[in-house]
C-alpha cells in the first residue's frame, strides 16, 4: 500500500497521510483549511514497512483503509514545571506522614 505523506505549512510536525498522491477528495474541507497547503514530503510504500517514525503503523493503515487519511499531529509539549511541582509536593506530602 503506498501512500504520500505531506507536512503542514501552517503547524509544526503536522504530517497528512493520504492514499494517493495529491487525491485529498477523503480530506474533511475543514482539515485542509486548518493544515493549509500541503507539500509532499515522501511517498512510503507501507506493505514493506514494519514501523514508521512517529506515527503507529496499524493506525496509520487503519485509517488510511477507514477513512482514506491519516492525521499526525505533533507530540505533546511536556510542561516541565508543572511537573516539577507535582514532585515537590509529593515529597512534601511524604515528608508530613
Amino acid at each position: 500500500m503506498l501512500c504520500a505523506i505531506y507536512k503542514s505549512p501552517k503547524k509544526q510536525q503536522t504530517y497528512l497521510f493520504i492514499k494517493k498522491r495529491d487525491d485529498f477528495s477523503s480530506v474533511p474541507e475543514a482539515l485542509m483549511t486548518t493544515f493549509g497547503t500541503p507539500t509532499l514530503v515522501t511517498i512510503v510504500n507501507l506493505a514493506t514497512k514494519d514501523k514508521l517514525g512517529m506515527a503507529d503503523i496499524d493506525k496509520v493503515r487503519s485509517n488510511l483503509e477507514e477513512q482514506g487519511f491519516y492525521l499526525q499531529l505533533p507530540p505533546p509539549v511536556e510542561d516541565l514545571l508543572k511537573e516539577h511541582k507535582a514532585a515537590m509536593k509529593a515529597e512534601k506530602e511524604q515528608g508530613e506522614e
